[in-house]
């Protein structure tokens, strides 16, 4: 897989902007910990697999904003289920807010512990493939389509 790596900041804004959607929903007991569980997990895919619309092909809602994407060893959509696969460790701390009140206290610190550690994976990578990346057989790059229709 050669390609261009995704700038870095970009890269940790978009996932504080999917972080923050997931987490408004842990405040809804049980439920709300299921949703945002959900999302982390499906992020990449989701939005494209409900439009259909190619804007949104291989892209969470911070990589649309950020101008970033996903790409496979491959060059195919990213499904379901390689959404999944690439995001369970991003998932975790997520997982424990369905316990009411104690999962959000137990599973913020686990998120930024899995978050610290897929960022020095991210910085130490020569293509910056976090864990979830390399289980998944994927990379995130720039959006060069989404910049050049941005441009003036």
């Amino acid at each position: 897989m050669e390609h261009e790596k995704a700038d870095l900041v970009k890269r940790v804004l978009a996932a504080l902007i999917d972080g923050a959607i997931a987490w408004v929903f842990a405040f809804i007991p049980v439920l709300g910990g299921l949703i945002g569980l959900a999302y982390l997990l499906l992020k990449d895919a989701v939005m494209y697999q409900v439009t259909k619309d190619a804007q949104w092909m291989n892209k969470s809602v911070g990589k649309k904003i950020m101008q970033i994407k996903v790409v496979t060893e491959d060059e195919t959509v990213v499904d379901w289920a390689i959404s999944a696969k690439r995001n369970i460790p991003i998932s975790i701390g997520n997982l424990f807010s369905i316990i009411p009140v104690l999962g959000i206290l137990i599973g913020f610190p686990i998120a930024l512990v899995v978050g610290v550690i897929e960022l020095v994976l991210i910085l130490t990578d020569p293509a910056a493939r976090r864990l979830g990346d390399r289980w998944a057989g994927t990379q995130v790059v720039p959006d060069d389509e989404a910049a050049s229709r941005t441009m003036p």
